[in-house]
């Protein structure tokens, strides 16, 4: 054990062990918890920011430092988030969700957002829980240009990034009193963080759990359905993929009914409650399919199943899919004009 020196020195000397915070870290610290957290990892950067907030109140740290590092670190990240998206697409918002602590807010909320707010849902995303990390990838995903993306998003890191230090310098006497208090309890107070940090992920994670099992229930296989089809009456397929979805992947199983959740009661209405309706998705585990499923089946309809594997699964087994309406309306758009092109050069000849 360390002991204290007997001489009397100047200044007053601690002999306990020093909490691990930014303050002993320094701007390295801000800098890897932010791009930790901003590359997904369940590390929370906005205490450390309101923290680095409140010691740059008394010049402990550089605020501008620390603001800039911040900022630095979480563009990096977004950046690299937003070219997998736009590298890879839809495969990468699948990984996500997989790999969420909160898979039923993960892609398909994020999505209506942006349908609603376009790239302003670049500024307010990482206000909102999950879908800062979400709205990076499907920016690219859904081919928003370079420069959009790079104003949109770091205009709303410069803003994550200042209310989180400003939120530290409004309480920066309160902060700093809670620091001292961690710092007199030494290593145990970087015992407990790390207690609490493993706490909220096991939490996240028996949420995730209890989501998965209340959509245990009966799947229709893709080769079922496909039997089903030539049957009369058929079942009523349903595509219940997000607008983004849509968009990124124009094909649907043939004669299948497009139907936004917003819709669904406007949609069962119209419906008998006898009637076989498979719905399907393209997230993991037919996450939002079965969720809509047990949705129809609380309201009285009893033949109501999620197609395992969704669409993704059905093109997979070779079925045949065909393009949404507005996809062939492009189309015949284009070949009309390429076609009114073909003739004048024709003529012109």
């Amino acid at each position: 054990m360390p002991s204290c020196p007997e001489n009397r020195l100047p200044e007053p000397v601690s002999c306990s062990t020093s909490w691990p915070s930014p303050s002993s870290n320094g701007l390295a610290f801000v800098f890897l918890n932010v791009l930790a957290e901003q590359a997904g990892l369940p590390v929370p950067a906005v205490p450390t920011l309101i923290i680095a907030g409140a010691l740059s109140a008394d010049a402990t740290l550089s605020g501008a430092a620390v603001f800039a590092a911040a900022v630095v670190a979480s563009v990096i990240a977004d950046a690299a988030w937003y070219v997998a998206g736009l590298r890879y697409g839809d495969r990468v918002m699948k990984f996500l969700c997989r790999v969420s602590l909160s898979p039923d807010t993960c892609v398909r909320q994020t999505e209506s957002k942006f349908d609603r707010w376009g790239p302003g849902m670049l500024v307010v995303s990482k206000f909102i829980p999950l879908a800062g990390t979400v709205a990076r990838p499907l920016a690219g995903a859904m081919h928003m240009r370079w420069p959009t993306f790079l104003f949109f998003n770091t205009l709303g890191t410069i803003l994550w990034v200042g209310a989180s230090m400003a939120a530290g310098l409004l309480l920066h006497t309160q902060i700093d009193t809670v620091i001292a208090r961690l710092q007199d309890f030494g290593a145990a107070s970087a015992m407990l963080i790390a207690a609490l940090l493993v706490a909220y992920v096991l939490f996240k994670y028996q949420q995730r759990r209890r989501f998965y099992r209340l959509l245990r229930m009966a799947r229709i296989t893709v080769d079922e359905l496909r039997q089903q089809m030539d049957q009369r009456p058929p079942p009523i397929v349903v595509d219940v993929r997000s607008r983004g979805a849509r968009e990124r992947d124009g094909r649907r199983i043939p004669g299948a009914l497009v139907v936004d959740v917003e819709e669904i009661d406007h949609f069962v209405r119209e419906l008998s409650p006898e009637r076989e309706i498979v719905l399907y998705c393209t997230c993991p585990n037919e996450a939002s399919a079965a969720r809509i499923a047990k949705l129809l089946i609380e309201r009285g309809f009893t033949r109501v199943r999620p197609l395992l594997g969704g669409l993704d699964a059905w093109i997979d087994a070779g079925f045949l899919a065909e393009d949404l309406p507005g996809i062939i309306a492009v189309r015949e758009a284009d070949s009309a004009q390429a076609g009114s092109e073909e003739q004048r050069k024709v003529e012109s000849i």
